[in-house]
């Protein structure tokens, strides 16, 4: 077993301030874990990586440390048993109240050290964190209870159901594998959790490492018996050691992330805990002749700009294509050189973030032979940002092809919007949002087709980045998925 020690409240549940790095420079530090209040950490000096100016540390752990942290969130799990469910939604509500909040010292911590660990420019961390972060309140939070379960009251008590009771129960203990492609996935995931008065333990992702981190850390002022039932932890991948000894330990296992980190983590997995799995996705546009108007078709070209933009296209909700109706007052070609001048002067406004190298050569790539179609004949063009990242592609051929992401969008045009369907089908396992505009009275009709294609979200464009809390999350309810519910049956 790793050589403990415990130390002081701001050591185990982590803290950000300056650090000295190699060459003498002090960068910002963040502490890359959240633990229980005086669970030790352990003596070995935490690792770090540094990036986009942020040093980031993480506790080197093993897997007997991974498997006493367990032992200590079943067992501050227990003790939330008695307390009340809408207690419990006021109480993680103060978290998001807190991030929403400019003057709050919680937001601007998130807000010193996001765009750094995430890649994204300052602008787009603050929308998206006020984004996810409303999501996070008391009032959505009840709602997603009532939503989803009817009665709230099923969490804390047997409910009378005909000629039954009924009662919810969540996991003894949850851990949440996190990709780390788009920051608040992971708060999200915890606050899931603790919402069914389930334990957690999170692997945050290396991109989605903050806002976990300090939403436990507030949560240790506000309800420290929450706190206590809750961890924060990273280790780089590959690290199979201590993820094994998490998984081993759950009855519950969420993982988010590539189809081959989905299988990888399912096949060490005990097949009696509870698996789900949230794997790669792709997202696209649809819109309808009835918003291609001279006069409305600003709006839609401003909606899926943004929809594309949000995340910088890492979110499963980013779409990758848009497909345009022919027959409406601009054709697919003009939509695209408008979505282009949209792109462009979000730059101004939401200016994109920095692309991995592996992403940026991927990009060059794309572009060169974007380029070389155009030149060969009328049915492809070309609009890119240069220096920025967005890039827009007009092709004839309506095939659904997926983007290098970094805001990459391809506009494709097709003669009706019934043809949609089909074009999605060959990816209709890892089909999710499809955002509409001006499909009128056709909208259950195409929702229908679009169901069977695979999809699991039909929604505005303008709604495509933030689902509501109670969505279907990738057909499944977000809470529901959790829950083992127990039947009392009433005697004949």
């Amino acid at each position: 077993m790793t050589e403990q020690v415990a130390g002081s409240g701001d050591a185990q549940a982590g803290n950000s301030g300056d650090a000295a790095a190699a060459d003498g420079a002090a960068l910002p530090t963040f502490d890359a874990w959240a633990l229980p209040p005086d669970f030790a950490i352990p003596r070995i000096p935490p690792a770090f990586f540094d990036t986009g100016g942020v040093r980031v540390r993480y506790l080197e752990a093993d897997p007997q440390w991974v498997r006493d942290l367990a032992d200590t969130l079943r067992a501050a799990g227990a003790r939330l048993a008695g307390r009340s469910t809408g207690a419990i939604a006021d109480a993680l509500g103060t978290v998001g109240e807190r991030l929403l909040d400019p003057d709050d010292s919680l937001r601007r911590e998130a807000l010193r050290f996001l765009p750094s660990t995430s890649g994204m420019s300052e602008p787009m961390a603050a929308a998206v964190l006020d984004g996810m972060a409303a999501d996070w309140t008391a009032n959505r939070l009840r709602a997603l209870l009532e939503r989803e379960l009817g009665e709230p009251g099923l969490l804390d008590r047997f409910i009378p159901d005909g000629p039954r009771r009924v009662k919810a129960f969540g996991p003894a203990l949850a851990v949440q594998v996190l990709a780390g492609s788009v920051p608040g996935v992971g708060t999200t995931a915890l606050l899931r959790s603790l919402l069914v008065k389930s334990p957690v333990l999170i692997k945050a992702g290396r991109g989605d490492i903050v806002l976990p981190a300090l939403a436990v850390r507030a949560l240790g002022k506000a309800a420290p018996d929450l706190a206590a039932a809750c961890a924060v932890v990273y280790w780089p991948g590959g690290r199979s050691e201590p993820e094994d000894a998490a998984l081993l330990a759950a009855d519950f296992v969420a993982v988010y992330g590539s189809d081959e980190t989905v299988r990888a983590v399912r096949a060490r997995t005990p097949v009696s805990a509870r698996f789900v799995a949230y794997h790669h996705r792709v997202s696209l546009a649809v819109v309808g002749r009835e918003a291609l108007s001279v006069d409305a078709v600003d709006r839609a070209v401003v909606d899926v700009a943004g929809a594309v933009a949000f995340f910088d296209q890492h979110g499963c909700v980013s779409p990758h294509v848009v497909y345009v109706e022919e027959g409406g007052g601009v054709d697919g070609r003009a939509f695209a050189t408008r979505l282009a001048g949209a792109l462009a002067s979000l730059e101004e406004t939401l200016p994109g973030g920095v692309a991995e190298p592996l992403e940026a050569a991927r990009l060059q790539q794309l572009r060169g032979a974007a380029e070389m179609r155009a030149a060969a004949g009328p049915d492809v063009e070309l609009h890119h940002g240069g220096a920025d990242l967005w890039t827009v592609i007009f092709e004839a051929d309506p095939s659904f092809e997926t983007s290098c992401l970094n805001r990459t969008i391809r506009v494709k045009p097709v003669d009706d919007l019934s043809q949609v369907a089909e074009l999605v089908r060959p990816f209709a396992r890892h089909l999710q949002t499809i955002g509409v505009a001006g499909v009128g009275d056709r909208l259950g009709e195409l929702a229908d087709a679009l169901g069977r294609a695979g999809a699991v979200r039909v929604a505005p464009l303008d709604s495509m980045p933030f689902p509501p809390p109670w969505w279907h999350h990738d057909g499944q309810g977000p809470l529901t998925v959790m829950l083992r519910f127990v039947d009392v049956e009433s005697e004949r």
